[in-house]
């Protein structure tokens, strides 16, 4: 079933996301539809890709000139030898601030029905690679710093042209990105090949049975793209770290969360459709399963370390929380089934997007000439 792209929410004051919660009530949030049935899993399907686009979409990626200081690139935090991740609980965040919720894999994050761990930004990845570069805690980028960084670049000059973009633009860059986050597809996993382990084949079977797992696990990439509360306990280090939290301060302010130097808790969804009863606190977006292999810790914010504790995580029920999903229960797994469960999970895995295809091997040279008299040239 194909979903509606979700709403885009960046940088609003108070009134604005007031507007835009009456704008947007009629969102389900946390609806979803029937469980999957084992027909809807399979391969996650490439998406086409023009190479120069994305082979400058790639030099852009791992280019540390996108940030404020020139001091971290978006590869800082989506390592491909990490799956895309960074192998970190809470992210790192821009120099003078830290992270308040776990980096989530890049790879098949092209085809996702909405961004980030509460769902803010839908579809349009040209607004989710503006906001990663321009948000102070990310990246903080003035993009028409950014445009001028690129256009001094002689390399970048001729990329664009032959990409067909002209004269770089911040515009092409939001474009470019993007392009190259198409390519970054799952492949080679136990379970595409038809190569799972016969314990792997008895915890699929208990994924969409006993487990309950394919109800909001679902499809090629396993997630059905709706936010759930699962009660996965908060992380003390986001409120005792005092640069973990004033980012999340600066977060909540930004997105016109009431109240927001008070809260000790991050509200997730909640900061999409802020609901008078609080029931949208705590719901996160059902994560992907694929590439789990690749990108311990995992939750939205990092509190469980490996895949035999999600799984009992999960067995006991989940954690406590007054808006729990009332589909949390304890399973009842046995030892055997858990561990069946964790070589399942394990199958979905697959090779690691780590060569020339996929990461820009070059060293990026910043010592060019630049362009003599450059502020009396055509911009």
């Amino acid at each position: 079933m194909k979903r509606k792209a979700l709403p885009r929410i960046t940088r609003t004051s108070a009134l604005g996301s007031m507007l835009l919660t009456l704008a947007v009530g009629a969102v389900a949030i946390g609806s979803i539809g029937a469980p999957a049935l084992a027909a809807d899993f399979g391969p996650v399907k490439a998406a086409q890709v023009d190479a120069k686009k994305a082979a400058l979409g790639k030099r852009l990626f791992f280019d540390a000139r996108l940030s404020g200081d020139a001091a971290i690139s978006c590869s800082t935090c989506h390592n491909p030898a990490k799956g895309f991740a960074d192998g970190l609980a809470l992210a790192k965040a821009y120099p003078g601030s830290e992270g308040f919720r776990n980096t989530p894999t890049l790879i098949n994050a092209a085809q996702k029905a909405a961004w980030f761990h509460d769902g803010r930004i839908g579809t349009n990845l040209n607004d989710v690679t503006r906001e990663s570069i321009t948000e102070t805690y990310t990246m903080n980028m003035d993009m028409r710093m950014m445009q001028e960084r690129v256009k001094q670049d002689p390399i970048y000059v001729q990329m664009f042209k032959e990409a067909g973009y002209g004269e770089p633009s911040n515009g092409s860059v939001r474009k470019a990105i993007p392009e190259y986050l198409k390519t970054l597809t799952s492949r080679g996993s136990p379970f595409d090949a038809g190569k799972m382990s016969a314990a792997a084949q008895r915890g699929f079977d208990l994924f969409k049975g006993k487990a309950g797992c394919a109800q909001c696990h679902s499809g090629p990439r396993f997630t059905d793209d709706q936010p759930h509360n699962t009660a996965v306990p908060e992380n003390p280090e986001i409120w005792s770290n005092p640069l973990r939290h004033v980012t999340y301060v600066s977060f909540a302010k930004f997105m016109g969360l009431e109240n927001y130097m008070n809260h000790r808790r991050d509200v997730g969804a909640n900061i999409r459709l802020q609901k008078a009863d609080g029931s949208n606190v705590g719901k996160f977006m059902t994560p992907s399963l694929r590439e789990l292999k690749q990108t311990a810790p995992y939750m939205h914010n990092g509190m469980i370390k490996t895949l035999a504790d999600v799984v009992a995580f999960y067995n006991r029920g989940g954690g406590n929380d007054a808006n729990k999903d009332a589909r949390m229960k304890p399973l009842g797994l046995s030892s055997e089934e858990r561990a069946n469960l964790v070589a399942f999970l394990e199958a979905l895995s697959g090779d690691a997007l780590t060569g020339p295809e996929h990461v820009w091997k070059d060293k990026i040279n910043v010592n060019y000439v630049a362009i003599e008299d450059w502020l009396n040239k055509k911009n």
